[in-house]
C-alpha cells in the first residue's frame, strides 16, 4: 500500500465587511421579501428556474447579518451535495462564519441528534445504520426464521415487504389500508406480515440497529413523546430552514412542527408543481397544507425564471394550469426570442430514435455540447432502442441511474468488516462475512451466528466457536482479523488514518477473496483503493459509515465529493432523475397515454395529477429548444407484426398544442410509385356483387 495520504486544513476565509456589499443587490423583489423576511413561519413557492437555491443562500446568509449565530440555524435538504454547495455558497456572502451552520438532509441531521440524544431515549449511541439492502436482509433473515420463506403459497418477496413497511411508517397508513390499496393480493397474509414485522423491529433492537425509516421515527418520537427531551433538541436552534418542501413526507412534517413549536421561526422553499415524489412517501398536501399547520405563515411567490425561453414557459404554464389543486402563479422570463417547442409526430418507434439522433447531431454540429442535451422518459425501459441507435452512430451517452458505487458486492463486502468491528451485534454483516469465507454455507453461517447470540454478541465469542474441518483455515484467519481491527480501533485515535489502515487490514484478507471470485477484479481493487483514501477525510469509523449509509454516492467521484464528469456525453434520463437540473437542448420522448402518463396512474386522479407534474418537471429543463416527441405506432414486440395507434398524451391538449410548432417527421422509405393510368382489365366490384346474387 501507498504511504497515508496527508491531511490538509483549509484556512478560514475572512468575513466581508458589512459594508462591502448588499446582500439584496442582485436579487428581485420578490426574492429580496423572502431573504429579508422576519421571524414568522414563511412559505416561498419557487417555480421552476426561479433562483430558489439563491434566495434560500442569501436568507441564510441575511440571518447571519442580523445577529443569528450560525450554529442557532439548522439549514436541511434532501442531499448532501445540495447542503455542502448552499453552504459553499453562503461562505462568500459572509465569510466563513456561514460553516458552522448545521446543515444536512433530514436522515444525516436525525442520526447526529439520535447520537447525542438516543441514551436519553434507550437508544444506545453505538448503533449501526443499515441501508435499504442491509434492511432488507435483515428481513429475509427473520422471514426464515418465522418459516414464512417456505411457504408454499404465494408470500409477498422481501423487496415488496420491506416497502410495504417503511411506506407503512413514511406515510402513516395502516397496513391493513396498504395492502387494500396496494397490494390486494397479499391481503391473505396480513397476519403474517405483521408477525414479520414484529419480528424485524425486535431484531433491530437486540442487534443495535437502526434503519433509515428510524432515523425519522425516533427523531419525531423524541419530539412528542418526552416535553424535556423537545426542549433541548429542539432549543438547538432559533432558525430551521427546509429546502424542497414539496418532497417532505408527514414523518418530516412531524419534526417540523416539532422543532417549530416554540419560535415558529421556520421557513420553507418549494413548488407545489414539481412535488413528484409519492413513491418515496412525499405528501403533496404538505405544501398546500402549510398555512394550516402554521397559522398565520407569510407565502411569497417567485414567478420570475431565469433558466428557459418564454414559448418554452408558455407551454409548461399551460400544462401546470390544468392541475386540480395548486397555488396560481405563472412563470415569465425577461429572456428574449426563443421558438416555440416543437410537438414531434413520429410513425414509430424506430423513427423517434431517428429523429433524436439525427437532431443531437444537428445541434451539435451548430455547436450545443452534447453534456448541455438531455433525453428524457417517463420510465428507464423506455430508453432502450435509442441507446442501441447511439452506440451505432459513435455518439457517446451517459444514463442516470442504474448500479450504484455502495450496491457493488465488494464494496458492500468490505464495509460489512468495518460494520461488525463497530457492532458486534450487526447479524446482516456477519451473515455476508461468512458466506464469503471458504467451508462456510448458510447452515454453518446461521449456526455459527446463532451461538454468538447465546454468548451475548461477545467480540471474542467468534475466536472460540467450533467450525467445520474444511471452514477451520477461514475461521482462524477472520478472528485474527477481527482481533487486529479491535487492536487498530484501541491502539490508532489519529482518526481517517484510523479508518485507512482499517481498510489496509481488511483487504488483507478480502483481495484474495475478490480475485478468486471475479476473472477480471482490476476496476474493483480500483474502487476499493479509492474508498480506503477517501476514508482517510472521515474523523472516525463511525461517521465514514454513517455518511456512507446516510447518502450513499453513485460513484468514487461523487463521494468523494469531485465535480461532474468532464467527458462531453449526451444525458439519458428518467424525469425523476432529471429534477433539478438543466441543459440547453430537452427532448421529452414517449408523450404517449399509457407511456407518459403511465397506464397504472390513468385510473387514479391523484396518480394521475402526479404524473401532470412530472411532465412538467420535464418541460421545465429545457433552457433554449425543446422537442416533444410521440410514436404514433407501437408494436408490441420487435420480431411483432401487430401494432397499435397509439394516442397523443393527454396532458398535450388542444390549448396546449397551441403553444407549441407541430414537426412530422418525414418518412424517408422509398416509396412505391403510383402505377400508370390505364383501362381495367377486370372489375373486382361486379365480381363481388355478383358472388352474393347482385347484378354486374
Amino acid at each position: 500500500m501507498a504511504d497515508e495520504p496527508r491531511l490538509y486544513r483549509p484556512r478560514d476565509r475572512a468575513v466581508p465587511h458589512p459594508g462591502d456589499r448588499d446582500l439584496t443587490a442582485a436579487l428581485n423583489p420578490d426574492q429580496a421579501r423572502a431573504v429579508t423576511f422576519g421571524d414568522a413561519p414563511l412559505l416561498v413557492i419557487a417555480g421552476a428556474g426561479t433562483g430558489k437555491t439563491r434566495t434560500l443562500i442569501h436568507r441564510v446568509a441575511g440571518l447571519i447579518e442580523r445577529g443569528v449565530a450560525a450554529d442557532r440555524i439548522l439549514l436541511l435538504t434532501f442531499t448532501r451535495r445540495a447542503a455542502a454547495e448552499m453552504l459553499a455558497r453562503a461562505e462568500r456572502l459572509v465569510g466563513s462564519a456561514s460553516a458552522r451552520v448545521h446543515g444536512g438532509t433530514f436522515h444525516s441531521v436525525g442520526h447526529r441528534l439520535l447520537r447525542q440524544f438516543g441514551a436519553a431515549a434507550g437508544l444506545p449511541a453505538d448503533f449501526t445504520i443499515m441501508d435499504q439492502g442491509d434492511a432488507q436482509d435483515l428481513m429475509q433473515l427473520g422471514r426464515g426464521a418465522l418459516g414464512l420463506a417456505k411457504s408454499n403459497k404465494r408470500f409477498p418477496k422481501t423487496e415488496t415487504l420491506h416497502w410495504l413497511y417503511s411506506r407503512h411508517i413514511n406515510t402513516e397508513l395502516p397496513l391493513d389500508e396498504l395492502l387494500h390499496r396496494d397490494t390486494p393480493q397479499f391481503l391473505e397474509y396480513q397476519e403474517q406480515i405483521t408477525a414479520l414485522f414484529a419480528d424485524y423491529t425486535l431484531r433491530k433492537q437486540e442487534r443495535n440497529l437502526v434503519d433509515y425509516d428510524d432515523l425519522l421515527l425516533f427523531w419525531a418520537l423524541m419530539l412528542e413523546a418526552s416535553p424535556s427531551l423537545q426542549a433541548r433538541i429542539a432549543g438547538l436552534y432559533d432558525h430551521v430552514l427546509v429546502d424542497e418542501y414539496q418532497d417532505t413526507n408527514l414523518l418530516q412534517a412531524r419534526i417540523l412542527r416539532g422543532m417549530c413549536t416554540a419560535h415558529r421561526k421556520l421557513t420553507v422553499v418549494g413548488d407545489d408543481a414539481q412535488s413528484i415524489y409519492a413513491f418515496r412517501g412525499a405528501h403533496f398536501r404538505n405544501i398546500l397544507d402549510f398555512p394550516r399547520h402554521f397559522p398565520g405563515a407569510t407565502m411569497i411567490t417567485l414567478a420570475q425564471n431565469y433558466r428557459s425561453t418564454q414559448p418554452i414557459l408558455d407551454l409548461s404554464n399551460v400544462v401546470i394550469s390544468r392541475a386540480e389543486e395548486r397555488y396560481t402563479k405563472d412563470l415569465f422570463t425577461k429572456r428574449e426570442g426563443g421558438e416555440r417547442p416543437w410537438l414531434v409526430t413520429a410513425k414509430d418507434e424506430a423513427q423517434q430514435t431517428r429523429f433524436v439522433a439525427d437532431r443531437v447531431l444537428q445541434l451539435y454540429e451548430s455547436g450545443v455540447p452534447l453534456h448541455d442535451m438531455a433525453v428524457l422518459f417517463r420510465a428507464g425501459y423506455m430508453s432502450a432502442d435509442l441507446e442501441i441507435e447511439l452506440a451505432n452512430r459513435k455518439i457517446p451517452f451517459e444514463k442516470w441511474g442504474g448500479l450504484k458505487f455502495l450496491e457493488a458486492a465488494h464494496v458492500k463486502d468490505v464495509l460489512a468488516f468495518l460494520r461488525v468491528s463497530e457492532n458486534p451485534r450487526d447479524e446482516v454483516s456477519w451473515y455476508r462475512i461468512l458466506m464469503l469465507l471458504p467451508g462456510i454455507g448458510d447452515s454453518t453461517a446461521r449456526t455459527m451466528m446463532a451461538a454468538m447470540q447465546e454468548r451475548s454478541w461477545d467480540p471474542d465469542a467468534f475466536t472460540h466457536l467450533l467450525t467445520p474441518p474444511k471452514a477451520r483455515e477461514a475461521h482462524r484467519s477472520l478472528a485474527h482479523l477481527l482481533r487486529q481491527l479491535r487492536g487498530i480501533g484501541a491502539a490508532d485515535a489519529s482518526g481517517g488514518a484510523k479508518v485507512a489502515s482499517d481498510i489496509t487490514a481488511v483487504r488483507a484478507l478480502y483481495d484474495a477473496i475478490l480475485t478468486e471470485k471475479y476473472d477480471r477484479p482490476e476496476a474493483r481493487l480500483a474502487d476499493l483503493d479509492q474508498l480506503r483514501t477517501i476514508a482517510t477525510g472521515y474523523p472516525s469509523r463511525t461517521t465514514f459509515l454513517a455518511a456512507l449509509a446516510l447518502d450513499p454516492p453513485s460513484g468514487t467521484q461523487d463521494l468523494a465529493g469531485g465535480s461532474e464528469s468532464e467527458n462531453d456525453t449526451l444525458v439519458l434520463s428518467t424525469v425523476h432523475s432529471a429534477k433539478g437540473k438543466e441543459w440547453k437542448a430537452v427532448f421529452v420522448i414517449w408523450a404517449v397515454d399509457g407511456w407518459f402518463p403511465a397506464s397504472r396512474s390513468i385510473e387514479d386522479p391523484d396518480e394521475l395529477e402526479e404524473e401532470r407534474r412530472l411532465m412538467y418537471v420535464a418541460l421545465t429543463r429545457a433552457k433554449d429548444e425543446l422537442a416533444v416527441v410521440y410514436p404514433m405506432q407501437v408494436y408490441g414486440s420487435k420480431r411483432s407484426a401487430d401494432y397499435s395507434f397509439d394516442q397523443l398524451s393527454r396532458f398535450l391538449d388542444r390549448g396546449v398544442r397551441a403553444t407549441m410548432q407541430r414537426v412530422v417527421v418525414e418518412d424517408t422509405e422509398a416509396a412505391v410509385p403510383a402505377p400508370a393510368a390505364t383501362a381495367p382489365e377486370i372489375d373486382l366490384r361486379a365480381l363481388m356483387r355478383g358472388r352474393f346474387g347482385g347484378t354486374s
